[in-house]
């Protein structure tokens, strides 16, 4: 076989079904026999230049899917796979790789260079392969090494930096490596592309030069290369020189003041004069350098006694004339750019760069931004309007009330026209900037806004007409409504001021999500999302008999889709969609009227025909639409109480597919969300299902095919069914908790380095304390005794969670409960091992100390919950 494989890869590529399939089979049989041969195989094809180029490539794209896989289950089970293969074998393909390097054919070398980081990155955390990084330097410093293998060596030490963490590496071989990229953007030494690997492989190592960047002469050496760079004749290479400027801003800001001016007018020369590619990333410098002053100036809260990080004021020094710069790209508007959110040019980069600005500054922006809005805003060309239009929507975010105020009260009544423009950019611009003054100026809880029982009348009456213009302003204003109806939200009393516009307001948004071209610019969602808004927060005491209309026309809509006559996929797709959308409605509204005694029989008459529609629903076959109905179906078994048993035997099939369903694992974690809402409707009426449930859960658990996200809800789940069927419980207690101590301990290994992993550590804290709790308490006055044998875990667990410093403080509320949940439920036989853990009371008393007040509350409750059973007789 291995001597065929050439024949095979080509033949797995024709045009022919029948001869392909046969080759595929081929391949997949020996790679399922003799996976080290047919590894070698692959890698010595890749490395032979005498043969094809179809079958080279094929060869590297297995090779990297033998290696690597989007799902971590396949990732682990690959990794496994190659740590399985013998030393010896593994060494010669890593040696075809390398070789690969020096082919003259580019494409071989680029997926070479791939394959090698992948090896890296499953070889090198474990100390494996610790010569690959000395033979790619081995490359650039060897006496008359080909440009092309210079090359192919720097981007694969790019890739090997990206797939690898930084503590991976040590300094030594790090000072090698950056040592050996920048010499690689010497531009009187090589040649351009070498000096594009180079740069983009310096874009990747920057992470791995923290000592570097804190010695001033190396730091010093690195900028000079990086801005020389910059000024490079080829565009690619000065676009990836401000790509690692990019980077630095956020990696390095601290250290960045001597610089400053240098790379204001780098980035101001490239902003004004430079190709687009470029310019994008110059201003991208700009919103970097905000977005790190935005956190440092949220972190520099007064009341809280860190050290805040360094804040240098980049932006308030350059204010001037960095405004100044981003208000000229306005007006660089591409002819048919709509402010899509797939649309992204300088004008868009330059407006999105102001309002981080806006952010940074505060009132600072403003008298430097409005004079260029009321000497631009009335100009007969349509570029100065929308520009002006565009700067003033950009900086409505930051500046105080009192500094807006005026100027937007001023300025309404001329947007408010302008929804008349003539010209598309121009409308599009002002409903996305009215839209924007509706977010942070309408308010009328916190007491300010700039709607008034006098101007809305006009208000809704503009939304309502804009909302028929073309799909790309029609969907802005959606956003207008949208805004606009939240700012009604939890205000009391003057939430009725939108009452009496509320039928015409649902009427056109229904208007707009029917309409023929509501595909684009994603209209049909956006009315659809707007609707559901206008509906949460409307007044229920006024609005509640045109919900309680709306109801039937959404399930008759709903209805009706089942009757769409499906073609094509794309047929299927937007079924899928519309389905969707108004699953998502209907959700809306049941949440709605359920949420007072005065209106929960409107869901109650409805819900037989409501759950009809659901079950169809599902027979189409589409996560979207499982995940929409699914999520109804929650809010269903919220409103209906015990009543929603009836539903159960009909249901139930569709909820164990769900909970199956690990391929669309968002679909498998909202049903474990439903069946905890349904718990909680049906309490000891669940029990009949409980069996299969637990079983499914506790499988899925012990699954490493499911994706870890939806570990953490089942746990949480576990406590929702204790809570419901109480005692009965006592079945499922010993494997529940079995497999609940088993990834507390998975917690307690995993790497506190990796941000993404730490935040799924703590959600699996989080859920496991609530799955304590939950048992804890269903076991309350029955059978508290039976989680005696798991007391010291739990106290052991809490204890663990209390010595990290890192904790979030979800987790820390979730574990204060669940030990007074302890205290309360087990009571006298815990005593003793409240009174060995010492660091409780120390615990609470930090927790004591929190400024979340919830925290406070829980953790006085615990405490007190603790010293009654101290004082116990």
């Amino acid at each position: 076989m291995a001597m065929e494989i050439t024949q095979f890869l080509l033949a797995a590529q024709s045009a022919d079904a029948r001869i392909r399939t046969e080759a595929e089979g081929s391949l997949r049989q020996f790679q399922e026999q003799n996976l080290p041969q047919f590894l070698l195989s692959l890698s010595f094809e890749l490395a032979s230049d005498d043969k094809p180029s179809e079958s080279r490539r094929l060869a590297g794209i297995l090779l990297k899917n033998s290696l690597d896989a989007k799902d971590s289950a396949t990732k682990d089970h690959l990794v496994k796979q190659w740590f399985a293969i013998e030393v010896a074998l593994k060494s010669q393909i890593k040696e075809q790789l390398l070789r690969t390097l020096g082919s003259s054919i580019l494409e071989a070398r680029h997926t070479s260079a791939q394959v090698i980081a992948k090896v890296a990155s499953i070889e090198i955390p474990q100390k494996q392969w610790p010569e690959l990084v000395g033979s790619l330097l081995n490359n650039m410093t060897q006496q008359g090494s080909p440009a092309h293998l210079k090359q192919s060596t720097l981007e694969t030490l790019g890739y090997v930096c990206e797939e690898i963490s930084h503590h991976d590496l040590v300094q030594d071989e790090v000072n090698s490596v950056l040592t050996a990229v920048v010499q690689g953007m010497n531009q009187s030494e090589n040649t351009a592309e070498v000096r594009l690997a180079a740069t983009k492989a310096l874009l990747n190592a920057l992470d791995f030069s923290q000592t570097n960047f804190e010695n001033e002469m190396e730091r010093t050496y690195i900028m000079k290369m990086v801005c020389e760079t910059a000024c490079s004749k080829e565009a690619e290479i000065r676009q990836a020189a401000f790509e690692c400027l990019v980077s630095i801003a956020s990696t390095y800001y601290e250290v960045l003041e001597q610089y400053m001016q240098t790379l204001f007018e780098l980035t101001s020369n490239a902003v004004k004069g430079d190709e687009e590619s470029v310019a994008l990333q110059a201003i991208e410098f700009w919103s970097s350098i905000c977005d790190e002053e935005i956190d440092r100036q949220e972190y520099d809260s007064p009341d809280s006694g860190d050290s805040s990080p360094p804040h240098s004021c980049f932006i308030e020094k350059a204010l001037p004339h960095l405004v100044q710069m981003l208000l000229e790209t306005l007006q660089k508007q591409e002819e048919d750019q709509d402010h899509d959110d797939d649309v992204w040019n300088i004008s868009m980069a330059g407006g999105t760069c102001l309002g981080l600005v806006a952010r940074t500054v505060g009132d600072g922006v403003v008298p430097l931004v409005m004079p260029f809005v009321e000497r631009n805003i009335s100009s007969p060309d349509w570029r100065s309007r929308e520009a002006a239009t565009y700067a003033f929507g950009s900086i409505l975010e930051g500046p105080t009330i009192d500094k807006l105020a005026p100027m937007v009260a001023a300025g309404l009544e001329f947007l408010l026209t302008a929804t008349k423009d003539g010209n598309n950019h121009v409308r599009d611009t002002t409903a996305w900037t009215l839209s924007r003054i509706f977010e942070f100026l309408h308010s009328p809880e916190s007491g300010f806004s700039v709607i008034s029982p006098e101007n809305l009348p006009r208000i809704v009456g503009v939304l309502l007409e804009s909302i028929k213009d073309v799909p790309n302003v029609a969907e802005k204003v959606c956003g207008a409504i949208y805004n606009l109806a939240q700012g009604y939200e939890d205000s009391g009393a003057s939430s009725s001021i939108l009452s009496p516009y509320l039928t015409e307001i649902i009427t056109h948004l229904l208007a707009a999500a029917e309409r023929t071209d509501g595909a684009e610019s994603k209209l049909r969602g956006a009315a659809y999302e707007t609707l559901n808004e206008v509906v949460r927060c409307s007044n229920l005491s006024e609005a509640s008999s045109i919900i309680a209309h709306l109801l039937p026309a959404i399930m008759k809509k709903l209805a009706e889709t089942m009757d769409l006559p499906i073609i094509s996929t794309d047929d299927r797709e937007k079924q899928a969609e519309l389905q969707a959308s108004l699953c998502g409605v209907l959700q809306v509204i049941i949440q709605k009227l359920s949420g007072s005694d005065d209106t929960r029989p409107i869901i109650m008459q409805n819900a037989d025909d409501i759950m009809r529609l659901f079950l169809r629903v599902f027979g189409c076959h589409s996560s979207s639409v499982h995940e929409e109905a699914m999520l109804a179906i929650g809010a269903l078994a919220y409103a209906t109480g015990a009543e929603f048993v009836k539903y159960m035997p009909e249901l139930f099939k569709y909820l164990q597919m769900g909970l199956q369903n690990f391929e669309e694992y968002q679909v498998c974690s909202i049903t474990v969300g439903v069946i905890g809402d349904i718990c909680r409707a049906l309490d000891e009426k669940v029990l009949p299902f409980c069996d299969q449930i637990m079983g499914l859960l506790i499988q899925n658990l012990q699954s490493d095919a499911l994706h870890r996200s939806v570990k953490p809800p089942i746990f949480s789940c576990f406590g929702d069914i204790a809570l419901a069927i109480d005692a009965h419980f006592e079945r499922y207690v010993a494997p529940a908790i079995q497999i609940m101590q088993g990834a507390a301990q998975v917690c307690a290994q995993m790497d506190t380095l990796d941000e993404e992993l730490m935040d799924y550590a703590s959600q699996l804290r989080r859920s496991i304390f609530e799955a304590y709790s939950g048992i804890l308490q269903g076991f309350k006055d029955t059978k508290a005794d039976l989680m005696i044998p798991y007391a010291q875990h739990l106290l052991q667990f809490v204890e663990v969670v209390s010595k990290d410093s890192l904790r979030d403080e979800s987790v820390t509320k979730a574990a204060v409960a669940a030990m007074g949940d302890l205290a309360d439920v087990v009571g006298e036989n815990t005593k003793q091992l409240f009174r060995n853990f010492t660091f409780c009371g120390e615990f609470l008393n930090e927790c004591l100390q929190s400024e979340d007040e919830d925290l406070k509350v829980t953790a006085r409750w615990t405490q007190g919950m603790i010293a009654r059973l101290m004082i116990s007789s």
